[in-house]
């Protein structure tokens, strides 16, 4: 290739916009790192885009829908560029590419590209066989997808911030009648070990100090060890911690069923995994529970709540709830606010039912109107939000571990989180970013708590 092939190879620009979980944070960056060898550079401006990929979320209807909205604009884009001699390809990922295909295509001639969540790793062969025709790759591959997958450069990895995810473990086989993961993501596949191992020893060498291993149903990770011994998340856990300049583990997202002991205990035991779990119930109610096929019910939930809070006392949990799945009255949906109060959580995710073509929930009677979804949903998040607030308001005064993250929009101000993710900003220099300092929290803002270095001689001049 000569010099000028490559000169104008490099000034390729490729936009990335991920919608929905954190695994399609994780995959939009991947994405980036494999186009990285092609020529592509990052941009922040979808207007100078080369190669414009919408990376994206079919939980929920709405964002669904927020795809083929933003696909109108970056078709007008296209054609503006177009008239400027400017070439753009258009690329959609993810969940609704999976899901949809071929509509895609059908309802938004301006794409060229429709791929799966398993499937990214072959957008450098995509783009290639794209310039003639549109193409949509959903079919499952055979190979693993992280076997092709190219690493960061260094310097990506360390623009990128001192967190980063890790997915561990794809798919979900719990089939809830209300989710497309099954159908979008595939049934459960968990990582090697050596493969996480080393993608996490990259990262931290890279300057990172907390991960946040990413699943489906991360808590159900099985993957093979170098022996060929079948390893759980708790011994994962145990074997990452061995990264002698990572600070911080966690994990998400989680189901009940599969929060055994080997992993309670490992909060216990293992400093480095935050004291932070993230469980999510869906509703309080048996019948509902039932009708989701969640396979445990309201007091299995709550009684594993008292056995983690037994093994450590300081732990938090999150959740997420769902209002309005077809059927649920009234004293349904009170006992899901009656498991709020019983557990008290530290925050929640909440969301109005969705209907999701091709899950069981959209063939079934009994539809909650919209109207009772929201009266419902604002009366849910009234007592989640005193909650959190409660959670906040109990840390002042406390002396907490805070991992600084970047620095704050104001001079001299640096934002970090807590064990339990809550976000802290503090006065402090720069060099205090990537490092654990103890921090007195001095008060509490509607999402951000604050502080002051408890050793003052620590990250100020």
């Amino acid at each position: 290739m000569d010099q000028d092939s490559q000169a104008k190879l490099s000034r390729r620009k490729v936009f990335v916009k991920s919608y929905g979980c954190q695994m399609n944070a994780y995959d939009a960056t991947r994405m980036i790192d494999v186009l990285a060898p092609e020529g592509f550079e990052e941009t922040q401006d979808m207007s100078e885009a080369d190669l414009v990929v919408l990376n994206t979320c079919h939980i929920r209807e709405r964002s669904a829908e927020k795809v083929y909205s933003e696909l109108g604009k970056v078709k007008l884009l296209k054609q503006e560029r177009a008239r400027s001699g400017l070439a753009t390809t258009v690329a959609v990922a993810g969940c609704v590419a999976q899901a949809e295909g071929a509509e895609i295509i059908r309802r938004q001639a301006s794409v060229d590209i429709v791929v799966g969540p398993q499937n990214y790793h072959r957008l450098p062969e995509l783009l290639q066989k794209s310039r003639d025709h549109s193409l949509i790759d959903t079919d499952f591959p055979v190979e693993d997808k992280f076997n092709h997958l190219t690493p960061p450069a260094t310097t990506k990895t360390m623009s990128r911030g001192v967190t980063s995810f890790l997915t561990v473990q794809e798919g979900c086989d719990k089939f809830c009648t209300f989710c497309v993961v099954p159908y979008t993501r595939g049934a459960e596949t968990s990582r090697p070990v050596r493969q996480i191992v080393n993608e996490a020893q990259n990262l931290v060498a890279a300057g990172v100090r907390e991960i946040t291993l990413l699943g489906q149903n991360v808590n159900a990770y099985h993957g093979l060890d170098e022996a060929g011994a079948i390893c759980s998340l708790a011994e994962l856990v145990g074997k990452l911690s061995e990264i002698r300049d990572l600070s911080r583990i966690r994990y998400m997202t989680s189901h009940p069923r599969d929060m055994n002991d080997d992993l309670i205990q490992a909060h216990v035991d293992n400093h480095k995994l935050m004291p932070f779990l993230h469980l999510p119930v869906q509703s309080g109610s048996d019948r509902i529970l039932k009708a989701m096929n969640r396979k445990h019910d309201a007091r299995f939930y709550v009684d594993l709540v008292s056995r983690i809070r037994q093994s450590r006392s300081d732990i938090a949990l999150s959740s997420d709830f769902i209002v309005g799945f077809p059927g649920e009255t009234e004293a349904d949906f009170q006992a899901t606010l009656d498991l709020i109060s019983e557990v008290n959580f530290s925050s929640s995710y909440f969301f109005k039912y969705s209907v999701r073509s091709g899950t069981p929930g959209a063939e079934m009677d009994d539809q909650v109107p919209e109207a009772v979804k929201s009266e419902r949903l604002a009366r849910l998040q009234y007592l989640v939000d005193a909650q959190r607030h409660a959670f906040n308001e109990s840390s002042v005064g406390k002396v907490t571990d805070v991992l600084f993250e970047k620095r704050g929009r104001h001079s001299g101000q640096l934002v970090g989180k807590t064990p339990y993710l809550q976000t802290v900003q503090v006065d402090a220099t720069e060099d205090a970013i990537g490092q654990v300092h103890r921090v007195c929290i001095t008060g509490t803002s509607t999402n951000t708590l604050f502080g002051s270095l408890a050793d003052r001689s620590l990250g100020q001049e």
